[in-house]
């Protein structure tokens, strides 16, 4: 065979490798509004950046007439790219290729992705499209999927693991994307569950669909298994993109600063006001954060998930950093068990890849009542004081109103290593409210007064005078400074680079014991 001849079969084979399953199976994707494996990797990569590895790969099972079905690439396409120029490792499950499903070869290619990543100090992003486990090959895939779930905990806090769901998801290919950091999944056209509807119709006799049982948007705000949901594939690939932005390459690193033109020094006097002078009026801490970060940008985790607290990343002064706030438009900020699930994994998150933690605080306590005791607010409640603990990276909190109770403890309080404390003049920080606090202390002074009502209000105002303020914290030293609003943002920026050496250790250890 000549030379010409070589690479021109060279050029066939890689010609057929990208055609996947066929251009008849690419049209039905294109027709159910998906993209290619291929070309969600051209939306997702800088262009002409992609290098695949295994194109050639094949099953090797022979079983079931599958030595007559083999297809060059075998299903998933693999390799590295960068994104704004940084390194990534990528698998693109391809559904035009046996539906998708995992095989013995097909997990061997996702394996190497993930080993090279880590080896390389990349993040590794999966595009999940596929309808399970190989049934032909049995044990094989299953062995498989186990070998991939290793690495996904191996590498967890070491690199950053993404995961966008694309198409169907089941049993459990779940796993590896839960084990991951973030999940994105695409409207419509994406699903996730252990067991589909006609087993749990078997099972529980409920008559549920597809997407009623494990859509984008139940997983979004029901089950809070996925982070993101997008309306479709490009939208998903570009948020995967604009996420990567805000987190380093691995766990050694900082994340990438963004030069920025918004001043240090920008006051914001909105903010002096932004908080209602009656205290049971609620406000939106969105608003809050988006005065005080870079250009007002906020990049929100979890939206749908949880609204009584908000995590997300931002920038300050062109460095990112990682916000956790309760939010009073909603339960009044309280914390609850999905509230405390939630920011207690970004937390860890931004703890494992060095990104300072900056903390808005207007926490009426935890949610009260049998549903929230029963379901475990105290076990979870306990997550969240931990990861806050426990985090070594800068720690900066803001009390914009109340810091009550045990709540006030929870959320990165200077007693738990919190490294700079603020708070507003408006804050109020105290056992709990001073209605109730009057109640318990004086209620018989209060029944035995000529008029109850007048009697309550005098001890209320005192107990606001005396305690309910954050002067009293201060004085401990509990707050290190009561600072105007406007000039919040220059206070944490001043904080941040302060604490950009910042070393905190741990008691040597194999790993502690979160209370899961």
């Amino acid at each position: 065979m000549t030379i010409e001849e070589r690479l021109e079969k060279l050029f066939q084979m890689r010609q057929q490798a990208r055609l996947g399953g066929g251009e008849k199976r690419i049209e039905k994707m294109h027709q159910a509004g998906k993209l290619t494996a291929r070309e969600r990797l051209e939306i997702l990569l800088d262009e002409g950046s992609f290098e695949e590895f295994d194109m050639f790969k094949e099953h090797r099972c022979n079983d079931f007439g599958m030595d007559k079905k083999k297809i060059l690439g075998d299903g998933v396409v693999t390799g590295h790219g960068t994104i704004d120029g940084r390194l990534v490792f990528v698998f693109a499950q391809d559904f035009t290729v046996f539906g998708g499903s995992l095989s013995e070869t097909y997990a061997e290619k996702i394996v190497k992705i993930m080993d090279m990543a880590a080896k390389n100090g990349a993040p590794v992003i999966g595009l999940n499209d596929s309808g399970g486990a190989r049934i032909q090959e049995g044990i094989e895939s299953l062995a498989g999927y186990a070998d991939i779930f290793l690495r996904n905990v191996l590498y967890s806090g070491v690199i950053p693991q993404l995961s966008a769901i694309m198409g169907p998801c089941a049993g459990g290919a779940v796993y590896s994307p839960a084990l991951t950091d973030f999940t994105v999944m695409v409207q419509n056209t994406s699903y996730m569950f252990l067991t589909g509807p006609k087993v749990v119709k078997a099972v529980t006799k409920e008559d549920v669909s597809v997407e009623e049982l494990g859509g984008a948007m139940v997983h979004n705000r029901k089950s809070g298994v996925a982070h993101f949901a997008a309306q479709n594939d490009e939208e998903a690939l570009l948020l995967l993109r604009k996420l990567l932005s805000y987190i380093p390459q691995n766990n050694m690193e900082t994340p990438p600063v963004v030069p920025t033109n918004d001043p240090i020094d920008r006051a914001d006097e909105e903010l002096n006001f932004i908080v209602p002078e009656d205290p049971n009026r609620p406000y939106d801490m969105k608003k809050v954060i988006a005065h005080v970060v870079d250009n007002g940008e906020f990049f929100e985790v979890h939206r749908y998930w949880a609204p009584n607290i908000i995590v997300g990343f931002a920038r300050l002064n062109g460095h990112s950093v990682g916000i956790v706030a309760n939010q009073p438009n909603y339960l009044a900020g309280g914390l609850d068990s999905n509230a405390s699930i939630k920011a207690a994994r970004f937390v860890r998150f931004c703890d494992a890849f060095n990104i300072p933690l900056i903390t808005f605080e207007d926490v009426p306590g935890f949610w009260p009542g049998t549903a929230q005791e029963h379901t475990g607010i105290i076990r979870n409640g306990a997550k969240l004081l931990y990861a806050f603990a426990e985090a070594t990276v800068p720690k900066i909190t803001v009390i914009t109103r109340k810091a009550y109770g045990g709540a006030y403890c929870v959320m990165s309080s200077k007693h738990i290593r919190g490294d700079m404390n603020y708070a507003w003049p408006t804050a109020e920080i105290a056992v709990m409210g001073p209605e109730g606090a009057v109640e318990i202390i004086f209620s018989k002074e209060i029944k035995e007064a000529k008029d109850p009502a007048a009697k309550k209000r005098e001890l209320v105002e005192n107990y606001k005078e005396k305690f309910a303020n954050p002067y009293v914290a201060a004085k401990r030293g509990y707050v290190d400074d009561v600072i105007e609003p406007s000039k919040t943002r220059f206070r944490l920026i001043r904080a941040l680079e302060m604490l950009q050496n910042k070393r905190d250790t741990l008691p040597m250890k194999k790993h502690g014991n979160i209370p899961l």
